[in-house]
């Protein structure tokens, strides 16, 4: 077994097709295939399904390729390691962001980062905090900045703090609700709702509310960007809970009014899975997210 073969497996994993792999691993798609052929005959198992449309992990390849995965990144930090003992931090690091990061100023992160280090390849997937805990659980992902509101969600991962802020409810300029400065989630029982995908945790967490307060909350529109639900609240298509700062930031006009009984909090952390053993360059951006998030406080 190579660490060509590894990569090659690993690529075909991330890939699930055989060309785009090996243009990924800058290889003749002949070499890739064979490779992998030869790594199935070594160990006696199929490692992928192929067909016509597809190529898909068997159960044998799932587990070598969550070994892979860990094996690869241990070379890749032992390479990093050594070059920083000669003062040079390189490599990549693979973030994930949760889709509503509220006050936590990534880009400006990512931009002091990239001028400090700009030998380190950043590489941001963007999607709901619960697939992003996957994804780290599975180290496709160094680290990601996540909203995990419940215990269960931050199975096998290590979450630091970095922002807090509340809750608010947005709704309509016009909006018979306009006026107030403050609403419980009672008071939203008949109104429809401009909400996140399903599995989103600000989601979750109205939906957790208002079941409290006795009723089922209506999501008449879906969508997955905050600034997309808020002009649609501009609009008149329903209220919206959002985090404040998205809530106040230069947009359509809207109303924002306080949540209270209960009141909600959005946090952001910085998460990594258990155990895992970051490389200089990850490492290096951890330690400058938590300088940042001291010099909010």
């Amino acid at each position: 077994m190579e660490l060509r073969q590894l990569r090659y497996l690993v690529a075909l994993a991330d890939e699930g097709h055989f060309t785009r792999a090996a243009a990924r691993e800058r290889v003749a798609q002949p070499a890739l295939s064979q490779q992998i052929r030869k790594l199935e005959d070594e160990l006696g198992v199929a490692l992928f399904d192929r067909t016509t449309r597809r190529v898909a992990p068997t159960e044998a390849g799932t587990l070598l390729i969550a070994r892979a995965r860990r094996i690869l990144a241990e070379v890749d930090d032992a390479g990093a390691e050594l070059r920083q003992l000669t003062g040079l931090v390189a490599g990549r690091v693979t973030i994930g962001l949760t889709q509503t990061p509220g006050p936590f100023d990534l880009p400006r992160l990512l931009a002091a980062f990239h001028a400090d280090f700009p030998l380190v390849e950043l590489a941001v997937r963007e999607d709901l905090s619960t697939v992003l805990a996957e994804q780290l659980r599975a180290d496709t992902l160094d680290l990601a900045f996540v909203s995990l509101a419940q215990q269960e969600q931050s199975r096998g991962l290590v979450l630091h703090p970095l922002a807090r802020e509340p809750l608010v409810v947005v709704l309509p300029s016009a909006h018979r609700l306009a006026h107030r400065r403050q609403l419980t989630i009672g008071e939203l029982r008949e109104e429809e709702f401009v909400g996140f995908s399903e599995g989103a945790t600000i989601r979750d967490a109205v939906r957790r509310s208002a079941l409290a307060a006795g009723f089922e909350p209506r999501i008449a529109f879906e969508t997955r960007e905050v600034a997309r639900a808020r002009a649609f609240v501009a609009e008149g298509l329903g209220v919206a809970v959002l985090p404040r700062s998205d809530a106040t930031a230069p947009g359509p006009p809207v109303r924002i009014a306080a949540l209270r009984e209960p009141s909600l909090v959005h946090g952001i952390s910085l998460a990594w899975r258990e155990g895992k053993r970051h490389s200089p360059a990850a490492r290096a951006l951890h330690e400058q997210a938590q300088r940042r998030a001291r010099l909010r406080h």
